[in-house]
């Protein structure tokens, strides 16, 4: 029987606000705990919550990003359960008026654009945090509330994927949507963005769906990616040996790569949920939202498409850009400067660009590197002023002393030697302190001819011309054969 996998994401996004969803603590990640704490976030009896505006807006912003369908009115819940690290023993959240309903995302797998419904988005407030002792052999557990009232996003796709790298696809597209609008900043490794992939099996062809397993305790997208293949993989092996897959929650585990039980999966039914009495409906003005439509700016999958097409970059290239809304812009006024190739300005930038500041723990927007730099040092290449590995030399030097490349390579007198008599002098010099390597080459071995462009790179100081050596030396050595 051929079975088809069926895989639905739940987002959790914590929106970029300075204060909580319904008081004025801060969100500031890493404070001591239990210190932006409040009798509202604490559910202390006799207090109100009153919404942050932002909060509303960014939520909007999202929903509008993800094609939903906007209510004239909206409204929240309490959704009722008893977890030690949600202080009211309830979480304000949306269920019968959702912020946005209906909605869809684009994702580009192997070249082919394709579109994710979106369920609902909905708005509602985080829970804390429960601290477990590090050796794993305390019989307790902390709770830090300073997350509790964080304003949190939650968005629900629909059951339309079918592999593990659609499901990336789809969160890496997400993640892009939610950066380029501002709403979050996605940080995984702070637990702002939390991806809850839920995976089932069916038969091809059918409709119905098989028992859903939901994954948590996922830290980052190519391990969210990860566990959805294992999943996949574990339901499909229960199913070839005649079993039936519990729905159940599972976790991931990160060292042993593979899901373990957590616990019965609940359901709808197991919460209970009912019209949040202390807030009122908002009624969402359709010139508010307007503005808000207009703010949204030209979103990851339609700029990758635009790099692709206009500037003749890959699949591979445009997506690596466009990931990142500052690395974009930072693309484009590279290009705009004009002076070097589009794609030789990408190369530069995925490799250069990002490996400094990987190395260097920082971010593009940290890079103040002039976008003229980049181009006046990617055209010196292109131009055979300088070859690709001095131009690396350069590179770190002009970011790290603020310099124009051009000053950099007269400073240190690094300019490519391609003067063809200069070039043939050093080969002969080569060619003679090397007889044994000619004489491989006239016996048929070319990979001789390899090891005779060492020695003149190294003669020059790596400033010859590569193609310029490439060709004298392939034209003395056939001279002598």
């Amino acid at each position: 029987m051929e079975l088809e996998a069926v895989v639905g994401l739940e987002v959790h996004a914590e929106l970029d606000t300075r204060t909580k969803l319904f008081c004025g603590c801060g969100t500031a990640f890493g404070a001591p705990p239990n210190t932006q704490v409040c009798p509202v976030c604490l559910g202390m009896p006799g207090v109100l919550p009153v919404i942050n505006r932002k909060a509303f807006e960014h939520a909007l912003r999202a929903a509008l990003a993800l094609n939903c369908r906007i209510p004239e009115r909206t409204a929240f819940d309490r959704k009722n359960y008893f977890y030690p690290d949600l202080p009211k023993n309830y979480q304000i959240s949306q269920s019968y008026r959702n912020l946005g309903t209906d909605g869809w995302v684009e994702i580009i797998v192997n070249g082919c654009v394709r579109r994710i419904g979106i369920w609902n988005v909905h708005l509602e407030e985080d829970a804390g945090k429960l601290v477990h002792p590090e050796d794993g052999q305390g019989n307790y557990s902390l709770v830090d509330l300073n997350r509790a009232g964080v304003p949190l996003l939650e968005i629900v796709s629909a059951p339309e994927m079918h592999s593990a790298a659609e499901a990336e696809s789809f969160m890496r597209a997400l993640r892009g949507i939610l950066l380029y609008t501002g709403v979050s900043d996605c940080r995984m490794q702070e637990g702002k963005l939390r991806f809850e992939p839920s995976v089932s099996l069916r038969p091809a062809g059918k409709e119905v769906l098989g028992a859903r397993v939901e994954i948590k305790n996922i830290g980052s997208i190519s391990a969210a990616a990860r566990a959805v293949e294992y999943e996949i993989e574990r339901q499909r092996a229960i199913i070839a040996e005649g079993g039936q897959v519990s729905q159940e929650t599972r976790l991931w585990d990160e060292r042993l790569q593979r899901t373990v039980a957590m616990r019965r999966k609940e359901t709808s039914a197991d919460y209970r949920y009912f019209p949040e009495p202390d807030l009122v409906e908002i009624c969402i003005e359709r010139e508010w939202l307007e503005r808000l439509r207009q703010e949204i700016p030209e979103l990851p999958v339609a700029r990758r498409l635009r790099f692709r097409d206009r500037y003749g970059l890959s699949d591979y290239d445009a997506g690596v850009l466009t990931e990142e809304r500052a690395l974009a812009d930072y693309f484009e006024r590279c290009v705009s400067t004009g002076g070097a190739s589009p794609k030789a300005i990408a190369n530069c930038l995925a490799n250069d660009v990002l490996r400094y500041l990987n190395e260097r723990g920082k971010e593009i927007g940290d890079f103040a590197c002039p976008p003229e730099h980049i181009v006046h040092l990617v055209a010196m290449v292109e131009q055979g002023e300088i070859n690709v590995q001095t131009a690396r030399d350069v590179f770190v030097e002009m970011v790290d002393r603020g310099l124009d490349p051009r000053d950099v390579v007269r400073e240190r007198g690094l300019a490519q030697i391609s003067d063809s008599a200069a070039v043939a002098a050093i080969v002969e010099k080569v060619l003679a302190e090397n007889p044994q390597a000619v004489a491989d080459y006239r016996a048929g071995k070319k990979a001789a001819f390899n090891a005779l462009i060492g020695p003149v790179m190294r003669a020059t100081r790596g400033k010859a011309n590569p193609r310029v050596v490439r060709e004298i030396l392939q034209k003395r050595l056939d001279e002598t054969c």
